[in-house]
């Protein structure tokens, strides 16, 4: 199976250079709770330039004496980028925090106590400052208009490239891994492999369900009936799905999550419409299924696409990810003398900002 990705908008690709480095790509991490100022743990607010979360786990464990295990933190962040993030070690070594003064790389900008040790999963979000070059004004005004709709319409959470590895392949090794064909005892390193194979899974589902929404975006009638046969989609409720609102079509099954976080539900003929409703409403949204055990699994139509990019996966647990999020405070500035686009905006833990350029170039952005 090979890594399938099909794009949302219908504008025509958009022409910029991205280059990830700490002057062009900033992320900042923002923090799922307020630290509580008292307890066993030292909070760090950590600046990074060109290190991933991994190469700066090992210098702290390294120049501090500490294991990485004790070290905690909320999530990876980017190697070419600046970013930003939090955190926490036992307090008994503040102390020796002192050599990082010697660490150009490294910055502890604030430090806060707090009663518990940071968890994978513990932020809100983050946020990001990305500079977009050689953009002619002509395609500025593209830029602009398509920010306009992600404000608007919100885009697929596709996983990015990233998470797919340097060659873009890991999730070979991920089903080799689940298949029993091949070994990895680095529990950190198999797990990353496995995931990668989940999320090739999850993108390919993604990918198709964008194909079925756009067969009901572009057809009605007979000509719909005609192409969702075509499409190889046995779909049941046609008038209730091409009557939904957003493009993003729900069918009778999906499951649901309250957004930006909450519980799952299942969605099904009866409210449909108040369900694709409260999605336009960015009160729900859909989700796809991360193979492995103990997961909710769709039902009815849903299920009936699901089961083409579903496997048992009896070595990792599954989870139900959002399929569609809503990108926070964007902002679009264009520096004509420079052929500059800067963008800002905020997206939920767990997304991609190269996802979201994507969707603008249209185009795999990997690749220049």
């Amino acid at each position: 199976m090979k890594l399938d990705r099909d794009y949302f908008f219908t504008h025509s690709p958009i022409d910029f250079t991205f280059a990830q480095n700490s002057k062009d790509f900033v992320v900042e991490e923002i923090p799922l709770y307020e630290w509580s100022g008292e307890g066993e743990h030292l909070v760090l607010k950590v600046r990074k330039k060109n290190l991933s979360t991994w190469e700066l786990l090992s210098i702290l464990s390294k120049k501090m004496g500490i294991s990485r295990r004790d070290i905690g933190y909320a999530g990876l962040k980017d190697k070419n980028a600046m970013t930003i993030q939090y955190l926490s070690i036992p307090r008994k070594y503040e102390s020796k925090l002192s050599f990082l003064s010697d660490e150009p790389k490294i910055s502890i900008l604030e430090t806060y106590f707090h009663k518990n040790k940071i968890k994978i999963g513990h932020l809100r979000g983050n946020r990001f400052f990305i500079r977009l070059k050689k953009v002619n004004p002509t395609s500025a005004e593209k830029i602009d208009s398509v920010l306009k709709k992600i404000s608007l319409l919100g885009i697929p959470n596709f996983f990015g490239f990233q998470r797919f590895g340097i060659e873009r392949n890991n999730y070979n090794l991920g089903k080799e891994i689940i298949d029993g064909v091949s070994k990895v005892r680095d529990r950190e390193k198999k797990r990353l492999f496995v995931n990668a194979y989940q999320s090739l899974l999850f993108n390919n589902w993604l990918s198709e369900r964008i194909r079925l929404s756009r067969i009901f975006e572009n057809f009605s009638g007979k000509e719909l009936e005609e192409a969702l046969k075509i499409g190889n989609f046995e779909i049941g409720n046609i008038e209730q799905i091409s009557e939904q609102e957003h493009p993003f079509k729900l069918l009778s099954g999906d499951i649901m999550m309250h957004y930006p976080h909450g519980r799952a539900f299942e969605t099904d003929d009866e409210n449909l419409l108040e369900s694709s409703k409260r999605f336009s409403e960015r009160d729900i949204s859909p989700s796809g299924l991360l193979s492995g055990k103990r997961v909710m699994r769709s039902e009815k139509d849903a299920k009936s696409i699901e089961d083409r990019f579903a496997e048992e996966i009896k070595i990792a647990d599954g989870s139900r990810r959002y399929s569609w999020v809503f990108p926070l405070n964007i902002e679009g500035n264009y520096r004509e003398k420079d052929f500059w686009f800067e963008l800002n905006f905020y997206l939920p833990k767990g997304s991609y900002a190269t996802t979201l350029l994507e969707e603008i170039g249209k185009r795999d952005i990997s690749i220049g």
